[in-house]
């Protein structure tokens, strides 16, 4: 067979077909000429098929099983449409113009039922149905331009909520027949024949979107922004336009750009991998494509799909790029869930589609055995099957069982096209693709027996090898260490080809002659032995020519056994001491693989016990399963592993550094006790203290100087190697870390040892929970992300001191992350301060309030917290501040934060006694609104005592109200109000208000008593030397007469009066307070009188009646 042609580097995905759906088809009786599909709509869940009797096929996408069958009378089904959100709920219309919501009840194992019924477009063809993404709700569009909505019924909204019928409403009618629906929080996008239509269902606006109109089917979709970089925004729109255009506008349907991708789609088809023939790319290019893309699907991960009678289209619109395109031969309509296509073709045939990456692909067709389209797959496609990255979805080992698979096959072109492209593989987390376009044309290497690359430099010249100045060869000796330079790979991989493009132009700036593709991180010792070799061979080699020079001196002539003695033992020695060398070298070499291959069978060991739930769920075990485990790497992965000479074993060492972390310190002052014990026996008391001050003191002098933080490993390690390590590493530094003995300095030492090898969102969560008791874990965090982070671009645009363009850089890393994210938002804190925590409220919910907590002093802390809950809706923000307080015990501390920062004088709202001051309530609060949902978050009773007596202590009164309130504290309450002196208080809604009598009557004694105490202080200060409220000329003061006046509005002036009497106040009624009550008598007869006549005058009616 001829060759297989290969595909630019720009396509990496692929539509392939792994399911035949015929036989589901012929199942149903759907493959005959009588009986075909009509429609079709998919779901998580289902995949609903219409059929041309009025049938409805509910079939159950796991298993292709068919579990239900709805019949309607009412014409063959035109449009289905699934629920998105609820999955028992399915709108379907008629070719009559019914439109039919069914609740299928496969939860509770009833019946289906339709729960609502619509015939409002009678008489017209329905062209497109669409649901309300949160409510069960259906939009309905038609041929004649109305679009309509009916609301469905269900005992799931709520009591007697399935046994009401609501009613039919029509949204608008638009100039022209309706092509397509689309709905997205609030807003129902229409697209018609001439133009495209926004509306807002809520407020009930709508907006054309652009001012240009068309002519013909053009589809129209929403483009949600909730993933990857654009996380939070609000989605997108994309609308069909003459010509293979597509109009970009925003949410409120401003056009804010037009892609064209006429010139695009010139490019060849990519064929569809499907078992029905063999896949045929022809690279020839094609003539640019002016299409009409009727509809306009949002498909998988920032996808856009549409597609023709003859082939599917799928653009990335974020890049404006065409993904692919693939003919497909008599389509009809498309259904998307995710990355699933269904296609129903003109005569009925369902095809079942997925657009997935080449590698991939390639799995997924090995995994079923397909092995001749898996070669042709991975010979086309062989730009993304060589990589790095694709040895996770197809391993080498699994490649060498494809070609054995097509050994016996006659297809030897195959097999020998499949064994180039196996030769270009790059192992697993290996750079080698990227980087082997930079070796430089003057330099190459070789590799030895013993497994070490060896650079070999061409830029020498004659003149300097024959060069005998010993400063010149020292020179050369330092310029081939320079060039021994090797690639160090991140740990952390980047998330998206982007950021790894990033990290490649950072490292080519740094003024590296050349990469060296190697797949490991070579130790420093090695490099260092590859330069002693390196140096002894120009060393013998100079030295031999040297000799031979000297050889005609005179002097060396007179003595020539003294010259051929010397010259053979200076041969001889430097010819043993560099085959010593080199065997050394090789030897060392094989020694790291026997290392490398010692730490796996520990892990794997120590992943077995664990993955035991006794041993997992024992503390205990699992400790001593991670203790046998941590000696092996500490020999081959710590920070002494790389250094020729070690004072003792790994073991040894492991016991020193964790066990015995200040052994030495431990051993003098030892010494110093065996010394002290030859004292009299009266001081022995102190010759036991004195040591273990001594002891404690040399103890925290190790503890504050850690050692430096390691976040690359010295090491290679196997990417199935690695995943282990990472997964034992972390768990003994969280089990070491939430441990109640004395190992802080143990986990502390393991976590910034072994930086490179533990899970960075693991290890944030934890030093956030042990933060309050192990502070240093979190800067150790800090300081190993800080370090990690450096040669990040954002750094330098940090270094600028342009915090709005910060910012901008930031939003875009928040897809990497919080651990990335921490570390760039902590140098942008230091750069800045408060003026750049306020605004790391947008990074939520990757970044939480705790981890600002961490990072920022707490005057900063708040105006963060502030902006973060006032950023959401005020209906929200009680809610979502609730969400925050994760432990519960945060609210208390946030409170007494709010109330000590940007507070008034305490001086200001208490009196020496602790007495509210007059009005002191009214003094303004920095943090208001934030102690205002504070002190009305829900909690127990315990907490809104002690919230209570917190605002209280500060002067926060109006919290202190409220939460007495909450207590049912009312006396305290209504004394409170008194020393406030402020009637509004009492007023609802804000205020508490007396709801008995004998409340009224002690809140009349309260501010009886005040005013007399007020009055006698007043007589005992005339000299006006005392502190005076002046509430004496205060309109809304609280008093016995205004008391009086708000209990006469409330009961009564004959009840309030009698009420006075009772409590023995004879206050002086002013004449407006007598004019009120007199007033409120007046009013108080007339509305008895007519209350009176009006209950005559019904019983007179109702006597009649019964006569």
């Amino acid at each position: 067979m001829p060759l297989i042609p290969v595909v630019p580097e720009n396509h990496s995905h692929v539509l392939a077909e792994f399911d035949c759906l015929d036989p589901l088809l012929s199942a149903l009786r759907l493959d005959s000429g009588r009986l075909k599909c009509t429609c079709l709509a998919v779901s998580r869940k289902w995949l609903a098929l219409g059929t041309s009797a009025g049938g409805l096929h509910l079939i159950q996408k796991e298993g292709w099983k068919q579990r239900l069958i709805l019949t309607h009378k009412e014409g063959s089904i035109t449009q289905v449409a699934c629920c998105p959100h609820d999955e028992d709920f399915v709108a379907v219309a008629t070719s009559q113009g019914l439109v039919v919501v069914w609740e299928l009840q496969l939860e509770r194992r009833g019946r289906p039922e339709r729960v609502s019924l619509s015939w409002e477009h009678r008489g017209h063809n329905i062209t497109s149905l669409c649901w309300d993404s949160s409510a069960l709700r259906v939009f309905v569009g038609d041929s004649a331009g109305k679009v309509s909505y009916l609301r469905a019924g269900s005992s799931k909204l709520g009591k007697g909520s399935a046994f009401v019928i609501f009613p039919v409403q029509t949204v608008t009618t638009v100039d022209s027949s309706v092509v397509q629906l689309g709905y997205q929080d609030g807003r129902l996008l229409v697209s018609s024949l001439s133009r495209c239509y926004l509306c807002d269902t809520e407020k009930e606006k709508f907006w054309r979107v652009g001012s240009k109109e068309r002519d013909g089917e053009y589809g129209a979709c929403f483009f949600p922004q909730s993933k990857g970089l654009l996380g939070g925004q609000p989605p997108l729109l994309y609308c069909a336009r003459p010509g293979s255009r597509i109009w970009e506008a925003s949410f409120n349907g401003e056009v804010l750009s037009t892609h064209q991708f006429k010139q695009l789609l010139a490019c060849p088809p990519l064929p569809l991998i499907t078992f029905r023939n063999e896949p045929n790319y022809n690279p020839a290019q094609r003539s640019p494509q002016s299409l009409a893309f009727s509809k306009l699907l949002y498909l998988g991960d920032q996808n856009l799909l549409t597609w023709s009678d003859s082939a599917i289209y799928i653009f990335t619109p974020q890049n404006g790029q065409v993904l692919l395109w693939t003919e497909v031969k008599d389509l009809a309509d498309v259904a998307v869930h995710r990355g699933e296509l269904f296609c129903l073709h003109g005569s009925g045939r369902l095809s079942h589609l997925s657009l997935l990456s080449a590698e991939r692909c390639v799995e997924r067709l090995l995994r079923r055995e397909s092995w001749t389209l898996a070669v042709t797959v991975c010979c086309m496609f062989q730009h993304a099957i060589t990589t790095s990255r694709a040895r996770k979805s197809v391993p080498i080992d699994r490649l060498e069982h494809l070609k054995s698979q097509l050994g016996s096959s006659p297809n030897s072109e195959l097999t020998s096209q499949l064994e180039e492209v196996i030769a270009k593989l790059e192992p697993l987390d290996s750079a080698s693709s990227s980087r082997r376009s930079s070796i430089s044309s003057h330099e190459s290497f070789n590799v030895l027996d013993c497994g070490i690359y060896r650079v070999i430099s061409r830029r020498g010249s004659q003149s300097d090898e024959e060069t005998n100045s010993l400063i010149n060869q020292s020179t050369s000796e330092e310029e081939r260490l320079k060039e021994f330079s090797f690639v160090q790979e991140d740990d952390q991989v980047d998330p998206d080809p982007q950021s790894s493009e990033r990290t490649e132009a950072d490292r080519s700036d740094q003024g590296m002659q050349f990469h060296l593709p190697l797949s490991f991180r070579p130790k420093p010792p090695r490099i260092a032995l590859q330069a002693v070799k390196d140096s002894v061979s120009s060393f013998v080699k100079k030295t031999t020519e040297k000799i031979n020079t000297l050889q005609m001196n005179s002097e060396l002539r007179q003595r020539p056994e003294y010259k051929e003695t010397g010259q053979a033992d200076t041969i001889s020695s430097t010819t043993s001491f560099s085959e010593d060398m080199e065997n050394e070298l090789c030897n060392e070499a094989s020694n790291a693989e026997a290392d490398m291959q010692e730490l796996r069978t520990a892990t794997e060991k120590a992943v077995s016990q664990i993955r035991d739930p006794l041993v997992l769920l024992d503390p205990d075990c699992l400790r001593e399963a991670l203790q046998e485990w941590l000696p092996i790497l500490e020999r081959v992965l710590g920070p002494e592993a790389a250094d020729s000479n070690l004072d003792g074993s790994g073991e040894d060492r492991w016991e020193r550094d964790y066990l015995n972390p200040c052994a030495e310190q431990q051993g003098e002052s030892t010494g110093i006790v065996a010394e002290e014990t030859k004292e009299p026996p009266q001081l022995g008391a102190e010759a036991e203290n004195q040591p273990t001050s001594d002891s404690a003191e040399r103890f925290s002098s190790c503890r504050s100087s850690p050692e430096p933080v390691r976040v690359v490993s010295p090491e290679a390690v196997p990417s199935d190697l690695s995943a282990d390590l990472t997964e034992l590493a972390t768990l003994y530094t969280e089990l070491s870390c939430f441990r109640n003995q004395n190992e802080a300095l143990g986990c502390l030492t393991f976590l910034r040892r072994y930086f490179f090898l533990l899970d960075q969102e693991r290890v944030r969560r934890m030093c956030l929970l042990c933060y309050q008791e192990q502070p240093e874990m979190m800067s150790s965090f800090t300081e190993a992300m800080l370090e990690l982070t450096q040669s990040s671009k954002v750094v330098e645009i940090i270094q600028k001191g342009d915090l709005l363009k910060s910012l901008r850089s930031l939003r875009e890393l928040q897809a990497w992350g919080a651990p990335h994210l921490l570390a760039h938002l902590h140098r942008l804190y230091e750069k800045h301060g408060e003026a750049a925590v306020r605004s790391f409220s947008q990074f939520y919910p990757t970044i939480t309030p705790a981890d600002v907590m961490t990072m920022a002093q707490q005057s900063h802390f708040l105006p963060y917290l502030d902006n973060l809950v006032q950023s959401r809706t005020e209906e929200h923000r009680l809610s979502f501040l609730q969400s925050l307080l994760e432990p519960e015990s945060l609210k208390h501390d946030w409170l007494e934060l709010a109330l000590t920062h940007d507070a008034p004088q305490r001086c200001d709202t208490m009196t020496p006694d602790g007495q509210p001051r007059w009005h002191s309530h009214c003094f303004s609060w920095g943090y208001g609104r934030l102690l205002s949902l504070l002190t009305r978050l829900p909690a127990d009773l315990s907490s809104k005592e002690k919230m209570a007596e917190t605002c209280r202590s500060h002067g926060y009164w109006t919290g202190y109200l409220y939460l007495c309130k909450e207590l049912q504290r009312r006396t305290e309450v209504f004394s409170t109000i008194c020393q406030l002196d402020d009637i509004s208080l009492l007023e609802e809604p804000d205020g508490v208000e007396p709801q008995t009598l004998d409340e009224w009557k002690l809140l009349i004694q309260l501010s009886q008593q005040r005013s007399s105490a007020a009055e006698s202080q007043q007589v005992a200060n005339v000299n006006g030397s005392s502190w005076s409220n002046g509430s004496a000329d205060c309109e809304g003061k609280i008093s016995p007469e205004s008391l009086t006046l708000m209990l006469a509005r409330t009961a009564g002036p004959e009840r309030a009066l009698k009420v006075l009497e009772e409590c023995g106040v004879q206050p002086v009624f002013s004449a407006h307070s007598e004019l009120v009550c007199e007033l409120l008598r007046v009013a108080e007869k007339r509305q008895r009188a007519m209350i009176q006549t009006m209950l005559e005058r019904c019983d007179r009616f109702l006597w009649s009646q019964h006569a």
